[in-house]
């Protein structure tokens, strides 16, 4: 039987977002953020009372799963978004208005990356976080996940630089980029 980690043992939200130099008062947005909404919600408490976080994902049962938890848990800093993160301007947020974006495991093509660079404010910083290319018990196939690389070079032809580059989890990278 493979033991699969799973929470914070796979990826741990608040330590990314930590390095990632998240601070009080700052607006975030999750793309792609998933009915559980894990960076959603370590963001909000780390973003405060006078911070926001954007939830963005095509599913409104996602986007329902994280507006439950709001409601249980009392956050009342986050904000849901139904939107094609595909979408150049679909996700119906100002231009150069927040100050970190997040895409956790969700394999971005260039138009995703285009809207969720359009996004971030002059000095913000962009946040990808996706699986390993080396053999793992689980997770997409080895040859479907993402290339660095080729990341690093799309994010510099849209404005991005300073990348930052850390292991994210024992079976994810990280990479930090600032605008």
């Amino acid at each position: 039987m493979i033991y699969i980690p799973s929470g914070t043992e796979l990826l741990n939200p608040p330590e990314i977002l930590k390095r990632a130099g998240i601070a009080e008062g700052m607006k975030v947005v999750d793309m792609g953020c998933g009915s559980a909404g894990h960076f959603v919600f370590a963001a909000a408490h780390m973003v405060g009372g006078k911070g926001k976080v954007y939830g963005v994902d095509i599913l409104k049962s996602a986007l329902g799963g994280v507006e439950s938890r709001g409601k249980i848990e009392g956050i009342t800093n986050v904000d849901t978004i139904w939107s094609d993160i595909e979408v150049e301007g679909g996700t119906k947020i100002a231009s150069g208005s927040i100050d970190l974006v997040l895409i956790i495991n969700n394999e971005p093509n260039e138009a995703m990356l285009k809207e969720s660079a359009r996004l971030v404010r002059e000095g913000g910083k962009f946040v990808l976080v996706d699986w390993e290319k080396t053999v793992a018990p689980f997770g997409p196939p080895t040859k479907d996940r993402l290339d660095k690389e080729t990341v690093k070079k799309q994010m510099a032809t849209l404005g991005f630089g300073n990348v930052e580059e850390f292991k994210a989890g024992p079976y994810h990278f990280g990479l930090i980029f600032t605008r």
